[in-house]
């Protein structure tokens, strides 16, 4: 049986629903600790390999994503993994794409769309969403 994240792992986001979803940056090493079982890496390249699961999103930097349908199926995926597994999302600088996405999981579990930039903002990072058209995108996501 696979657990989730013990509530002291550095960058977690604590969804309303007790759901735990790390989220980090892939340019900076990766933490001590247990590696996650599933993770989302939303980047404009291929990801470098890693020994668990996880999906590659293809996601520019500072833009959105390539495929709304897959990203938001991803997206379903890893909130409902979140519930049992130890998930991670990841962009190259932890914050943006990653923001982004950590906002929809929050949409997801229940925080309305046009709180859920300031939810994320206030619970993980300060800088996470850093372009109006990805808060256009959390506002609209459903």
């Amino acid at each position: 049986m696979t657990t989730t994240w013990d509530p002291t792992t550095p960058g977690l986001l604590a969804l309303p629903s007790g759901r735990l979803i790390r989220g980090r940056g892939l340019r900076h090493p990766l933490p001590e600790g247990p590696h996650p079982t599933f993770a989302l890496y939303l980047l404009g390249r291929q990801p470098p390999p890693v020994s668990w699961e996880h999906r590659w999103l293809r996601w520019p930097d500072f833009w959105l994503p390539s495929d709304r349908p897959a990203t938001a199926a991803a997206f379903r995926e890893a909130w409902t993994r979140a519930e049992t597994e130890r998930v991670e999302v990841a962009c190259a600088g932890g914050r943006g794409r990653t923001g982004t996405a950590l906002a929809c999981l929050a949409i997801l579990d229940g925080v309305p769309p046009r709180e859920a930039v300031t939810y994320v903002r206030t619970h993980y990072s300060p800088h996470a969403v850093e372009t109006p058209w990805q808060r256009r995108y959390i506002t609209h996501f459903r």
